[in-house]
Parts: C-alpha cells; sequence; structure tokens
C-alpha cells in the first residue's frame, strides 16, 4: 500500500509542468489561451493515465514514462509559444510516440527471444532504407537525408538508428556457433562489429549527414569499449575517426563552413554565422532567471522549433530552466543504464545500453551545437524538438527499454 501511494508523487510532478506551463503561456498570449488549455489538461489527463497503467499493471520501470511525459509537456509549451499552431502539432506527435511506445513494447516482449537473431535482417534493412534515400530523398538544410512522401517529411535515419543499435547489440553478445576459440570468436565479433559501424557512417558521409554519423560512431565506440576487450583496436579506431573527421574539415566545404563558424561565428555575424549567433544572444540575453515565458525573441533564431529549442528555453526559462531540463535527461539515461545493468539477459543488456548511450549522446550533440562547445550538427532534442520521425523513434527506443525492465526472470529487483 505505501509503494502504492509513494507512487502517487510523480504524478503531481508531470501535473506542476503542465499547470505552470498552461499559465504562463496564457499570460504570454490571452488568444492562445483556451488551446493551451486543452493541451495541457490532455497532456496530464494522458500521461497520468499511462503512468498508471505501467504502475498497476507492473509492466516494467514507472519512471521512464514520467521523464518522457515532462521533456514532452515541456516541448508542447514550447513550441505552443513559438507557433499557436506548434502545440497542437507537437500533441500530435506525442500521441503517435505513445502508441509506438506501447506497440514496440509489446512485441519486443512477446518476441524477445528471436531479437539477437536477425542481425542480417536489421543490416539489410539499414541498406534498403539508404538506398532508397539515395534514389528518392530530398535535399534539405544541406544533406539529403529526407523522403517526402503525400506532403509528409520523413527522415530514414532515425529508423536506421534503432537498427544499427539492434545488431551491434546482437553482434557483440550472439555466441559464434563455426568456433569455440575465444580469441579468433572475439576477431569475427569485432570485424562484424566494425564492418556494420563503417558501412553504415560511410552512407551517412555520402549523404551529407555528419551529426547522425558521429551519433553513430559513439554508440560503436562504447559497445566496442565495453564488449571489444582490445585497446588497440579502440586506438585504431578512434585514428580513423580523427582522420574522416581532418578529410572533412579540409575537403568539404560544409564542414569546412561548420567548423569556422564555430570557431567564430561573429565574423560574418549576418550571413553563415548568423544562426549561431542569434542562438547565443538569446542564451546569453535570457540570463539565469529568463526573460519568461512570451518576453523573448526566439523566433530570430532560424529553425528554432527544432534544432535550437533549448535555445529558446535557455532564453524564456533561463539557464537554470535549460539546467533543469538536462538534469530530466541525465535522469532518463541514468534509468536506461540502471536497466541495463540490472538486466540478466546478455543482449537486452546491449541493446539498453545502446539505447541509453544513443539518447545521452544525442542530446549531447544539440546542446553542444547551439552553446558552441561543439560544431553545429542537424539533431533534433528528444521529445521537444519539432520532427515526427525523431518523436517516432525515440518513443520507441524508450518502449523498449520499458520492454526490458519489466521482463520477468531477467531483470533483477535492484532497477526498483
Amino acid at each position: 500500500m505505501n509503494r502504492r501511494i509513494l507512487g502517487v508523487q510523480p504524478l503531481i510532478y508531470i501535473v506542476l509542468v503542465n499547470l505552470i506551463g498552461m499559465i504562463l503561456v496564457i499570460l504570454a498570449d490571452n488568444h492562445n489561451g483556451r488551446d493551451m488549455m486543452i493541451l495541457s489538461a490532455g497532456m496530464c489527463v494522458m500521461s497520468i493515465a499511462i503512468y498508471a497503467v505501467i504502475n498497476l499493471c507492473r509492466l516494467g520501470d514507472p519512471y521512464l514514462f514520467v521523464i518522457i511525459s515532462m521533456l514532452s509537456s515541456i516541448g508542447v509549451i514550447m513550441q505552443s509559444r513559438l507557433d499557436g499552431a506548434g502545440g497542437m502539432r507537437q500533441m500530435k506527435l506525442y500521441l503517435i510516440g505513445v502508441v509506438c511506445f506501447f506497440i514496440v513494447m509489446l512485441i519486443y516482449k512477446v518476441f524477445h527471444k528471436y531479437w539477437n537473431r536477425l542481425t542480417l535482417l536489421y543490416f539489410s534493412c539499414s541498406i534498403i532504407l539508404f538506398v532508397l534515400t539515395a534514389i528518392f530523398g530530398s535535399v534539405k538544410y544541406g544533406s539529403k537525408n529526407w523522403i517526402i512522401i503525400g506532403g509528409i517529411s520523413v527522415q530514414p535515419s532515425e529508423f536506421i538508428r534503432l537498427l544499427f543499435v539492434l545488431s551491434l547489440a546482437s553482434v557483440c553478445t550472439n555466441p559464434i556457433k563455426k568456433t569455440s576459440d575465444i580469441r579468433e570468436i572475439k576477431a569475427m565479433r569485432l570485424i562484424a562489429a566494425g564492418l556494420i559501424c563503417f558501412v553504415n557512417v560511410g552512407c551517412l558521409l555520402m549523404q551529407r549527414e555528419w551529426g547522425i554519423a558521429v551519433l553513430f560512431f559513439v554508440i560503436y565506440f562504447m559497445l566496442m569499449y565495453i564488449y571489444g576487450e582490445s585497446r588497440i583496436f579502440l586506438f585504431a579506431n578512434l585514428l580513423m575517426a580523427i582522420f574522416a573527421g581532418f578529410i572533412g574539415v579540409n575537403f568539404m566545404s560544409h564542414i569546412r563552413v561548420r567548423v569556422a563558424t564555430w570557431l567564430d561565428p561573429f565574423q560574418d555575424v549576418s550571413g553563415k554565422g548568423y544562426q549561431l549567433a542569434q542562438s547565443l544572444f538569446a542564451i546569453g540575453s535570457g540570463g539565469f532567471a529568463g526573460s519568461g515565458i512570451g518576453s523573448g525573441s526566439p523566433y530570430l533564431i532560424p529553425i528554432v522549433s527544432s534544432d535550437f529549442i533549448f535555445s529558446a528555453i535557455c532564453e524564456e526559462m533561463g539557464v537554470l530552466g535549460g539546467v533543469a531540463v538536462l538534469m530530466l535527461y541525465f535522469v532518463l539515461v541514468y534509468r536506461g543504464f540502471k536497466i541495463a545493468l540490472s538486466s540478466t539477459n546478455a543482449y537486452n543488456r546491449a541493446v539498453s545500453i545502446g539505447l541509453s548511450v544513443m539518447l545521452g549522446v544525442q542530446t549531447f550533440i544539440i546542446v553542444g551545437g547551439v552553446t558552441r562547445l561543439i560544431p553545429l550538427t542537424g539533431i533534433t532534442l528528444p521529445f521537444i524538438s519539432y520532427g515526427g520521425s525523431s518523436m517516432i523513434t525515440t518513443f520507441a527506443a524508450l518502449g523498449i527499454l520499458q520492454a526490458v525492465s519489466g521482463m520477468k526472470g531477467e531483470t533483477t529487483d535492484e532497477i526498483e
């Protein structure tokens, strides 16, 4: 009974986030008040109902969806602030994401004994998606990484990243039946993992999608650090990554522009450095406490609803608000690693580690880019940025983590 009572506490945070956000947006824009009330009420009701189902039915870690709901609520609030219709669009994506969350969770649970045997299928599907992008893809923001179907833009690389994690986890944990020699098994695993990584990364580089390529490589590097057991192999991969970066900076104009803008965005503040400069101005003008919802000018930043949403958060909610958002991501990644450590199934553990690294590194790349910590890349901020493909695949990734956390007999009690 005490556990059930304590389970009510996270619901208070969900309600508070939506209530405070609703009040602030209404005060900032009276014309958007009615829509914001409906959106906030809907977010509260759905989040509470889903949390209750997960908690009462013991479907695994009850806190994953609480964190997702809080981040998604912040996303709806900020999108409503930036564009009156943006909040409703974000809400629709949230609903689609929730459906994907439960579908993936149930499918992964039902067929959990087979996922580690489908390495070739994951890899083949990735190649097919790359080929379709090369043939039918459209160039957007400098990268040929979009397929437009009936007026709807789909980003295949977002789906490929899930396949990438699943395939690497399979390679790292599956026994190799052709040989019993431990050294030979390790060597074959390293070769297979390297092949999967560099084929995927190579295809991304040909699409001029360097941001997601970096994400893929870091996931691969971390899994090899854990499962590869060869420091020489890791060092060789690191040298190859540095060499690829050197080639990109010196021989590819768009990479050279990004690096130059990162080093000095104010050299061409009205041109190539305008986007990053406006981001820095927005973060700086917000200070610690922020200018207040509706009092800033985040719309001056190009692509603010997707790539630069964190800058808008810092401008109107302050650095403290930005840190609070980062702490939510930190807790989310922490729960993912805790699920991994609590799993007694080798494949599920590897998948959980890969997905947790993916979420953490993706957040770091976009936040680091808009704050000028690292060169800017076009990656969305999970659950907050506007982007259908990203929202669906991120919810699917969390669905897998939720499924792993709730598998009876394959997790310890430590996750609770």
